[in-house]
């Protein structure tokens, strides 16, 4: 071990269950001395036969050594009470999600842990700084969130309160290295930084399905297909559980005093009231059955190339020189002819950013019934997506996508939306990830690593947003705010100076 984190050599871990195993389990084979205690005194003897199974699988794997695996066992101590953790340099506290249960307990370890015992809570949402509220000796106490499964995520947000001292944070951050993490130092508050960015993801998503702008497997297909993303939203939240992202999500929701960027959905409630909480229950957005997904087909027109003809000549705008180039580059292949005007009966193929389609056909004075629109700042070589105003005729909707999958590429028909789906998806990220930077909460490489290494994000949210342009992303939070006149699609004002700037959302104040 490194001199900085020399002092601390053994380490105490307060619940034994899934998170409190994988945390013992990584300390362990780091080489650090392991105390394991749980409130039921079955459990830590339990939890240490659950870890040999899980090293006896690496070892078939050939990750393991046999010796490697019986020195880690033999560092893992189950205890029987709290007063055993007296000598440990660090405590980790990974008992249940509930803040008195917490409490309580930390004000037990304050009294019974020497004194130059770290305490660390891997609270997940619950502020340290109220987890601490009853103990004597706050400067030692700070949070250490570790990511499920523990053994295979590599991040870790190390939390400091106004009153944590900057020495405990050093040790904490150079133990996180120790063990293998890559630690990110972030501000305490509810959902400290993942559990604040993350929740974004989940509820543009939420607000699309409840404006019935596509279905959660069209919705996931495109963040998926278009956005790059791993998953989609809807996929996340049957794999964790409704039963799990729903309480904590309301949470944040209540303790940010009703932020309008955390609110969830009356549908999304009553999924979850109804007992269909994904993937353990057989049902959530999407129906399962033996672990598949089942009666979830995406539209025949997203699986395949149209049968449709393609127009004859159409009519082309965009609001990026770069988008026009792409829609003309298309047509010419495609062998359609370009108008230099608008014609009666013609098919209007237009690119907006951030607004729907009626918006650009006010704009323009074009015929809404011959007007599709189409995302050509997302999924243009991989997935597009196209729409159209209310009332659209059938025919330039059909040749439309015909010439949309001409050269092969798929294409998903969505309702009017303003940004499409991954415009406003990721503008909605980003600009919260801009909040989360004017509140100071963590460092602009943190929270751009944090998501990719906690969340699986493609890009950090600030990265995603210099990838379009500071720019870019504010016409499209402004055309959103401006369509809904809700607080939810604000600009933050970290965005606000930055776009009109054209600078980079990293650049600092």
């Amino acid at each position: 071990m490194s001199e900085l984190n020399a002092q601390i050599q053994s380490v105490g871990v307060v619940g034994a269950g899934t998170m409190g195993r994988g945390i013992a389990q990584v300390c362990a084979q780091a080489g650090f001395q392991v105390s394991l205690f749980d409130a039921l005194p079955q459990v830590p003897e339990q939890s240490k036969a659950a870890i040999q199974k899980a090293l006896l699988k690496l070892i078939e794997k050939g990750k393991l050594s046999e010796t490697d695996c019986k020195a880690t066992l033999d560092r893992i101590n189950p205890r029987q009470s709290l007063e055993d953790l007296f000598h440990c340099d660090l405590v980790i506290e990974a008992a249940i999600e509930d803040l008195e249960v917490k409490r309580e307990l930390f004000k037990r370890l304050d009294e019974a842990c020497a004194i130059s015992t770290i305490l660390a809570s891997n609270t997940s949402a619950i502020p340290i700084s109220s987890i601490a509220a009853r103990t004597e000796h706050r400067h030692r106490i700070a949070g250490l969130h570790f990511m499920n499964p523990v053994p295979l995520m590599k991040l870790v947000e190390v939390i400091q309160t106004p009153v944590t001292s900057d020495g405990v944070i050093e040790r904490l951050l150079g133990f996180s290295k120790a063990i293998g993490k890559t630690p990110i130092l972030v501000k305490d508050g509810p959902g400290f930084l993942v559990g604040n960015c993350a929740r974004a993801f989940y509820t543009e998503a939420l607000r699309l399905l409840k404006e019935c702008i596509a279905s959660p497997a069209v919705i996931d297909r495109i963040i998926r297909e278009a956005g790059g993303y791993r998953m989609g939203p809807f996929e996340v939240i049957d794999l964790v559980g409704l039963d799990v992202n729903y309480p904590s999500s309301k949470a944040l929701f209540e303790d940010s005093f009703f932020e309008p960027r955390y609110q969830l959905t009356s549908g999304y409630k009553l999924l979850v009231e109804a007992g269909f909480l994904g993937r353990k229950t057989g049902m959530g957005f999407y129906r399962y059955q033996e672990g598949q997904t089942v009666g979830q087909a995406v539209e025949t027109h997203e699986q395949a190339a149209s049968s449709a003809s393609l127009p004859k000549s159409a009519w082309l705008w965009a609001e990026k020189s770069a988008g026009l180039e792409m829609l003309t580059s298309l047509a010419k292949k495609a062998g359609v002819v370009v108008l230099k005007e608008p014609s009666p009966g013609a098919l209007c193929l237009v690119a907006p950013i951030g607004r729907d389609t009626v918006s650009v056909v006010k704009q323009l004075g074009i015929d809404p019934g011959n007007t599709v629109a189409v995302d050509t700042l997302y999924g243009w070589s991989s997935h597009r997506t196209y729409m159209a105003c209310p009332g659209v005729r059938p025919e330039p909707l059909a040749c439309a996508k015909s010439l949309l999958q001409s050269d092969g590429v798929a294409a998903s028909q969505i309702n009017d939306s303003p940004g499409f789906i991954m415009q406003r998806f990721q503008a909605v990220i980003t600009n919260l990830a801009c909040d989360l930077m004017q509140q100071g909460l963590a460092s602009a490489d943190a929270l751009n690593q944090g998501m990719k290494l906690g969340f699986n994000f493609p890009q950090g949210p600030l990265e995603a947003g210099d990838a379009l342009g500071s720019e870019t992303v504010l016409t499209i939070i402004q055309a959103l705010y401006s369509f809904y006149e809700e607080d939810r699609y604000r600009p933050s004002p970290w965005l606000k100076r930055r776009g009109r700037l054209g600078l980079s959302l990293t650049t600092p104040d």
